[in-house]
């Protein structure tokens, strides 16, 4: 494959991630307007949000298959559509029960786009020679940035059907720009994780302790998303309950561990090509270790900022070499085996964390985020031969 096509190739699925993220975080901003709107009670809310988990992790064992048939490019491409669609369909509904229905077409979109560009991504990042894999996810959070950036803006002056109707028209115009590119150009030609080998060089079958393997690659991803879903719910709370914060003060503690996140991804094919995969993991979540004790455990709310941002640097680069290793070592089955655990743990944070929450207090229930992130980083480590290389 020319090395323009390769180009042209990166740049599509950098943007196929960048949508997504934008996207996803449009609606996530609105879900309180709709609450409103659905007259849901918290309970019947949290039911219904469910919808876009179970859609998103029954469709990514599903989309394995779709993409080894059609092609990770077609799928993508669909998946795009109906993603753009589906957002604009929960302000069309005006109870729990509707909104669960039609949370389980967009979850099952975005569970699918998730599975197709990463697979998609894995085939470029070996066809590139390069770990360029980080570069990817630092698009999809820097989508989300200005999706919420944006939402927050327009929030007190677009209702949420016009708010979302408007991440409709975009999302088609950006997938039928770019959609268009991405069915053009031929996916690279199949990488060694077609067929892996082992350190002799000869062909490895797809036999269990593969299969292991990507489990394992998946258990690392599952450890990092937790802490992300974990922060993401329950961050604020922290910096205001425990700490005190001004309510602004608390609404940043999420977005400098975006922020840093985003940074740390964007560095982080530099950083793999230096460290490799191993130390990248390793280092990555002792770090987090250390930032998310120090977020959960410091005694002013500056010192817990510090120490979410930290988090986020530690995780950035963890999540998309777990996915890209899964990827190698089985294909588009692998991308959605760890995409599937990955995504179970960032669904189990925020409830674990509550029940911890009420067990013994939410600072103590936050260190299990730093626990995590030193078991992907052990993890990590004991794989270093076979896994993650």
């Amino acid at each position: 494959m020319p090395g323009t096509d390769l180009t042209r190739l990166r740049a599509a699925l950098t943007a196929f991630f960048a949508l997504d993220g934008f996207i996803f975080a449009g609606w996530v901003v609105r879900i309180p307007a709709i609450k409103e709107q659905t007259g849901a009670s918290a309970s019947a809310l949290g039911l219904a949000l469910l919808g876009v988990s179970v859609g998103a992790v029954i469709t990514m064992m599903l989309t394995g298959r779709l993409c080894r048939r059609f092609g990770n490019h077609p799928v993508t491409v669909v998946c795009g559509v109906l993603l753009s669609l589906g957002v604009a369909l929960p302000p069309l509904t005006h109870s729990a029960l509707t909104l669960g229905a039609v949370l389980l077409v967009f979850g099952a979109a975005y569970g699918g786009i998730n599975v197709a560009f990463n697979s998609a991504a894995v085939d470029l990042v070996a066809a590139l020679r390069r770990p360029v894999m980080p570069s990817f996810h630092a698009a999809f959070s820097l989508g989300g940035m200005i999706g919420a950036g944006l939402g927050g803006l327009v929030a007190g002056t677009l209702s949420p059907a016009h708010h979302l109707l408007g991440l409709t028209v975009v999302g088609l115009l950006v997938t039928a720009v770019v959609g268009r590119i991405l069915l053009r150009l031929e996916p690279p030609a199949p990488a060694d994780h077609a067929q892996p080998r082992e350190k002799d060089g000869t062909p490895r079958s797809r036999d269990a302790r593969t299969r292991g393997l990507v489990v394992v690659l998946g258990l690392i991803a599952l450890c990092t998303a937790y802490g992300e879903g974990a922060l993401a719910d329950w961050g604020a709370l922290h910096l205001e309950q425990d700490l005190h914060a001004h309510p602004g003060v608390a609404a940043a503690g999420y977005a400098c561990f975006a922020l840093s996140m985003t940074i740390g991804r964007a560095g982080g094919t530099t950083l793999l090509e230096r460290a490799g995969r191993t130390r990248t993991l390793v280092a990555g979540g002792a770090l987090a270790c250390a930032g998310m004790l120090l977020g959960a455990l410091a005694p002013s709310a500056w010192a817990a900022l510090l120490g979410f941002a930290v988090t986020g640097l530690g995780l950035a680069n963890i999540f998309p070499v777990a996915v890209e290793r899964a990827g190698a070592l089985a294909g588009p089955a692998g991308v959605a085996t760890a995409s599937t655990l990955g995504y179970g743990g960032m669904l189990l944070g925020p409830p674990a964390i509550g029940f911890m929450a009420d067990w013994f207090s939410l600072p103590a229930a936050l260190t299990s985020v730093a626990a995590l992130s030193a078991v992907a980083a052990v993890i990590g480590f004991a794989t270093r031969r076979s896994a993650v290389g």
